[in-house]
């Protein structure tokens, strides 16, 4: 899924710059319910006991890697589309909410599919989620379509490059993407949970789905907070201060041994984590201009989409060489070195200030 999802992102990001960014969404949303159909015509008993197993995992396995497609194009169009609704002064807000709705997603989503597993089956299961995704399609038909911002088209080559060019140009924008990045790199301890809750903390499958759903309680707690009480005063100071804290949560569960306190600490991560991402989401609003937020949307799936997978591949390997508890000690010291950097080499997000709206042309 995420070699599709990285590698055409910025062709995506370039294709819906020049596109209704509300008929990319409905196009999206169609495929996906039209790939979910694909998936319980899979789990159904027809095709169980007539087509051979290895076949049907590889058509599994395509369904994957069309989904990973897919995504390429909704994010870029998912943002645009939020820029061109929301009026600038309302972003903190309003990234406030949408990230909580995906984190509820994220949360939700998980133990809803296991609910429905355990009561039904796969391919019940999967009608369910045809439903939702539904649901999904009939509210973005309600949304009135908006006018295409750039109208012009160049040659990609050139599109991309002055895309990427902007991003590494903007000293704000670098620093957010970048600390965000690094610290999701190196101070992510969520592939090593099933480690630490069987051979460390000794609480088995139980107190693993415990560990796994702290950091999200967290953040869902963090974030409906802050669609209440946006963050506007000095957010490049505050998103230093909040990515150093997921990197001192991280050192301390890591040395942990008492399963409450790993908890508590799991919890708190989150909540540094849930803050960090919302001044990270609001600064990409902000400094993006509106004939550029495809190709800035795709660079940053690229540098979060590439964080999360590279990170846990960092986590196993350096799990590997140094013991559990030292690669997750080490990745949270990693994490402070980053802000510590990017504190001295990026000035300008320490004066950042929400209440200036008129950053991006």
């Amino acid at each position: 899924e995420v070699i599709p999802a990285v590698a055409g992102s910025l062709f995506a990001g370039h294709f819906v710059e020049t596109r209704e960014k509300r008929s990319v969404l409905l196009t999206c949303i169609i495929a996906y319910i039209g790939l979910s159909i694909f998936y319980c015509l899979l789990a159904s008993d027809l095709v169980l006991q007539t087509v051979p197993k290895q076949t049907v995992v590889w058509l599994i396995y395509l369904g994957v890697f069309i989904g990973g497609s897919l995504r390429a194009f909704y994010g870029p169009a998912n943002f645009s589309l939020f820029g061109l609704l929301i009026p600038r002064k309302q972003y903190p807000n309003a990234t406030a909410w949408s990230s909580t709705s995906w984190q509820a997603g994220a949360v939700l989503g998980p133990l809803l599919g296991g609910i429905c597993i355990g009561l039904m089956s796969y391919y019940y299961s999967l009608l369910s989620v045809i439903v939702f995704q539904l649901i999904g399609l009939y509210c973005m038909l309600k949304i009135p379509k908006q006018a295409i911002v750039k109208k012009t088209k160049e040659p990609i080559l050139k599109s991309l490059k002055e895309g990427l060019h902007f991003v590494f140009t903007n000293q704000v924008l670098l620093a957010a993407l970048s600390l965000d990045m690094f610290a999701v790199l190196f101070g992510g301890a969520v592939a090593l949970l099933p480690v630490y809750a069987d051979k460390i903390l000794h609480v088995g499958e139980m107190g693993f789905g415990w560990l796994r759903a702290a950091p999200g309680i967290g953040a869902m707690i963090t974030l409906l907070a802050l669609s209440v009480i946006p963050l506007e005063t000095k957010p490049g100071i505050k998103m230093y201060i909040c990515i150093a804290g997921f990197g001192i949560t991280t050192i301390l569960f890591g040395l942990s041994t008492n399963f409450y306190f790993s908890l508590v600490l799991l919890m708190l991560g989150g909540i540094c984590d849930a803050i960090s991402v919302v001044i990270r989401g609001t600064i990409l609003q902000l400094q993006t201009p509106d004939d550029m937020r495809g190709r800035i949307s795709a660079v940053n799936t690229i540098f979060i989409t590439s964080s999360n997978e590279l990170g846990a591949m960092e986590s196993g390997l350096t799990a590997k060489w140094m013991g559990t508890v030292p690669a997750v000690v080490f990745g949270g010291i990693m994490t402070l070195g980053v802000v510590a950097i990017s504190y001295f080499k990026a000035p300008k997000l320490k004066t950042l200030d929400f209440k200036n709206t008129d950053t991006a042309s």
